[in-house]
């Protein structure tokens, strides 16, 4: 199936029916299908060939979304962009990966000012007045309101997505028509709904991250898509009694903090059928909690961008074991693999298989796998390998078939559910002229999954504060990427030929927390 294909199965099932909806405005599946149809021709008309890179920059809203869909429909490629990013990384993006149009929400109009400075290349389109650029209303002009006649091949590249390792720069991950139709398949068979029931998907966690991919197992139901504008816990709970929601995704952190807000107060969310939690490690003790207070609903996800969403799961009745919540061991594993992948255990050094309860590298087989890295054959080569997605994770499968994600190969952090670098940060650091060296790490944090953490080496008689530091991060990195704490230490450890050893100041953070990593 064509990606664009999850949607049209809604449109013809239940045209009249709300497809996207807000606080403020409601879609039906026609009235989108057709202003998708419209951006389509509109792409072609601007010179957009098949598989070309084009990009969304806009907060969480319905006809950003209905962007992406013109642009699957055209036979474009997607290239999401953070809006909560800097320009200067968005323009960085844009660049590396070829994008020759945007689409841009008015209230982005200055970051996307400066996009257009940096990369004059590129059409931009706002999908509203307000700015001195083509409104999209004007762009279309009198395109037809009918899908045009394209066909698809299941390797063409629909989603180009940045991701990247420890020097932060930016990969280009080529996901196709097979390898997104997996992952929706998969997600349909973890999240069952009986014939007539209603189905109502909240997207609170950003749509260029994995919330706007998950909303088409919806659709391809004629589910509607209840969007938000941020993953509050204020926020997701009005939508949740609001909309009769039965399910969403939701970072860990996020959990975190509506369990906190469900202490203090009662709200009716007795239509949420399932909680999808991944992207960062889950406390266990949390998980417990918010069982107890959600019931049965919580589903596992375990993914990356390179075979996305839709690794391994663990389905809401396997956080039970003969009527009580399963053990510690069950609950902190990711699940099960899907049904149309192959997962294996590998020796690293070798790459033979490892023995159950034996920890490797974590490696992935199946047509979820990506296409590669954009214009990047020897990363992609380094990758995958022999048809083995390499993933980087380092985990064990136990005797019952479940899947344990133990460490990480790289010194990537994870904090909240998204990816921090930690050049990028050092460099920032690094900038300052009282620091001589630091080392940017992941400390354990019950909260973010792991905390940004700065451990800082000063020149000798010069002095800058914590927050001084930190303050310089936030200006240039955003909040994400900033450290939550700054250590100021007399030298930091090193091997004999000078290199910091992050890895020894990392796991000193996680025994002092009485873990391992």
């Amino acid at each position: 199936m064509a990606v664009i294909d999850f949607f049209d199965k809604g449109w013809a099932s239940v045209p009249s029916a709300i497809a996207y909806r807000t606080a403020d405005e409601a879609w039906t599946y026609d009235a989108a299908g057709r202003m998708s149809c419209r951006i389509a021709h509109g792409l072609r008309a601007a010179g957009i060939a098949r598989q070309t890179p084009v990009a969304v920059l806009s907060p969480n809203a319905p006809l950003a979304w209905i962007c992406v869909l013109g642009i699957w429909r055209s036979g474009a490629a997607w290239v999401p962009l953070n809006p909560g990013s800097p320009a200067t990384d968005n323009a960085a993006l844009i660049d590396r990966f070829d994008v020759e149009l945007v689409f841009f929400d008015p209230s982005l109009a200055t970051a996307m000012a400066a996009i257009a400075d940096a990369c004059p290349q590129i059409q931009a389109v706002a999908l509203a007045a307000g700015t001195d650029t083509i409104t999209l209303d004007e762009w279309l002009g009198d395109a037809p309101e009918t899908s045009p006649d394209l066909d698809y091949d299941m390797d063409d590249v629909v989603a180009l997505m940045p991701t990247g390792g420890t020097t932060g720069l930016p990969k280009g991950v080529m996901n196709t028509h097979r390898s997104l139709s997996v992952m929706v398949v998969h997600q349909m068979l973890a999240m069952s709904y009986d014939e007539g029931e209603a189905i109502v998907n909240l997207v609170a966690a950003p749509m260029t991250h994995t919330a706007g991919l998950l909303t088409l197992q919806t659709t391809a139901r004629g589910g509607t898509v209840a969007i938000i504008p941020r993953a509050t816990p204020d926020l997701v709970l009005n939508a949740i009694a609001a909309f009769g929601v039965t399910d969403l995704f939701l970072p860990p952190t996020v959990v975190y903090r509506l369990l906190e807000v469900l202490d203090r107060c009662d709200v009716d969310t007795s239509s949420l059928k399932y909680l999808l939690y991944g992207a960062a490690p889950m406390s266990v003790e949390k998980l417990r909690i918010g069982v107890q207070r959600l019931g049965s609903v919580f589903l596992q996800l375990y993914g990356q961008v390179e075979a996305p969403a839709a690794i391994a799961f663990l389905r809401p009745s396997e956080h039970i074991v003969n009527g009580e919540l399963a053990g510690d061991d069950r609950l902190s594993s990711c699940g099960r693999p899907y049904p149309l992948v192959s997962v294996r255990v590998v020796n690293p050094d070798t790459d033979t298989p490892a023995a159950v309860g034996v920890t490797g590298e974590i490696c992935v087989r199946g047509d979820l796998v990506m296409k590669g890295y954009y214009k990047d054959p020897q990363r992609t080569a380094d990758t995958i390998r022999d048809g083995w997605l390499h993933t980087g994770d380092m985990g064990h499968l136990d005797d019952h078939g479940y899947l344990h994600l133990t460490d990480r190969k790289k010194d990537l952090i994870i904090s909240g559910g998204f990816n921090v670098y930690p050049n990028e940060v050092e460099q920032v650091i690094w900038s300052h002229p009282a620091v001589q060296d630091c080392a940017v790490v992941g400390a354990p944090d019950d909260d973010w999954g792991e905390r940004v953490t700065a451990v800082v080496e000063l020149n000798p008689e010069q002095t800058v504060d914590a927050h001084e530091l930190i303050a310089l991060c936030r200006e240039q990195l955003g909040g994400v990427r900033t450290p939550k704490e700054v250590i100021f230490v007399d030298s930091l450890p090193r091997s004999v030929n000078g290199k910091v050893l992050k890895k020894d100041i990392r796991a000193q953070f996680w025994a002092d927390a009485g873990r391992l990593i």
